[in-house]
């Protein structure tokens, strides 16, 4: 399902414009390729904070705990969804 598209109005500077451009030229961009391209960057930019983000608030737990605290969590979610397939049944 594809989600209804916001416009935005960026500047950048024109070595950023013509270096994105010609890489996208290079690689067979179309119409659109651009607007693709800024949102998968900003998503892997949020991602990448985010995994900061985490691994600082996490930096002082001993990573047998954190493997513990993963696993817990992991057996939750997956009993969970068992519990709403099988009500789905």
């Amino acid at each position: 399902m594809e989600q209804e598209a916001v416009r935005w109005s960026v500047k950048v500077s024109k070595d950023t414009d013509l270096t994105l451009r010609t890489f996208l030229g290079a690689h067979g961009a179309k119409k659109g390729d651009l607007s693709k391209f800024i949102e998968e960057a900003v998503r892997w930019r949020i991602l990448h904070q985010t995994v900061r983000d985490v691994r600082a608030a996490f930096a002082d737990v001993p990573p047998a705990k954190l493997q513990k605290m993963i696993d817990s969590s992991v057996e939750e979610v997956r009993a969970e969804r068992y519990r709403e397939r099988a009500a789905r049944s």
